[in-house]
């Protein structure tokens, strides 16, 4: 039987605060949660009430898990993980290609950048500091289980960055066009901000920026479509 305080716990982590406090996170819903088991996600804990068909470690009854949840309307699972902090690796991001977050902070644009990331099979997701939480439940949910497969890291972007071998590539109006890229196998493409694009510092990095040329008079795209357009074109490219 749960307990009043797991309760408590569980719905805690709706909260960033709580959820580096504890060092957790929750996944709820039937399809994410299916998604992630699939692609071999390890979680702590799965909460089911017996609507749930899938695997469990605790039963939870459907007045708790009311109470644990982080939704209006509950599901009958609910699924808790480790937070894991990785660090990047010596001449990392000189191998391969990278998506890099310039403090994105849409969760469904971070969560959707993953799935392109997984889509095109870019090597790993860089998020600066300043992006929206990867252990969110929006972030987990945009994903798709993408969450589970992609090699994703926090770090300061300014120094991550700085004396690397491989093309720096920011996405900027300004920038050359997309289509006159080169084949590129190891390369970092930087994705701005919404609201205000490419921080200085990553600028300061940058081999060069490109744009995805406009037809029609839509004042932009937003973070994910940019990001999908040019891995599209640099993954075109290499053939």
């Amino acid at each position: 039987m749960i307990t009043r305080s797991e309760v408590q716990l569980l719905r805690s982590l709706r909260d960033k605060k709580h959820r580096e406090e504890h060092g957790l996170y929750a996944v709820e819903g039937e399809k994410i949660v299916a998604e992630l088991l699939a692609a071999g996600h390890p979680f702590e804990k799965i909460y089911a009430t017996d609507a749930w068909k899938g695997e469990r470690t605790h039963w939870i009854g459907e007045e708790d898990m009311a109470r644990a949840s982080h939704f209006p309307t509950p599901s009958p699972v609910f699924a808790v993980g480790r937070i894991l902090q990785g660090s990047l690796g010596p001449g990392e991001l000189d191998h391969g290609l990278t998506l890099a977050l310039d403090g994105v902070q849409d969760p469904g644009n971070v969560g959707t950048i993953l799935r392109v990331a997984d889509w095109f099979g870019f090597g790993r997701v860089v998020l600066s500091p300043g992006c929206a939480d990867l252990h969110s439940q929006k972030v987990i949910q945009a994903s798709m289980g993408s969450f589970a497969r992609v090699r994703t890291l926090v770090a300061d972007l300014g120094p991550a960055l700085a004396g690397l071998t491989a093309p720096v590539i920011g996405c900027a109006l300004e920038g050359r066009d997309v289509h006159s890229l080169p084949a590129l196998s190891d390369a970092v493409v930087v994705i701005g901000s919404e609201g205000r694009g490419l921080s200085d510092p990553v600028r300061a990095r940058l081999s060069y920026c490109v744009t995805i040329p406009r037809s029609g008079p839509a004042e932009s795209l937003n973070a994910a479509v940019a990001a999908a357009v040019v891995c599209d074109n640099i993954r075109r490219i290499a053939g």
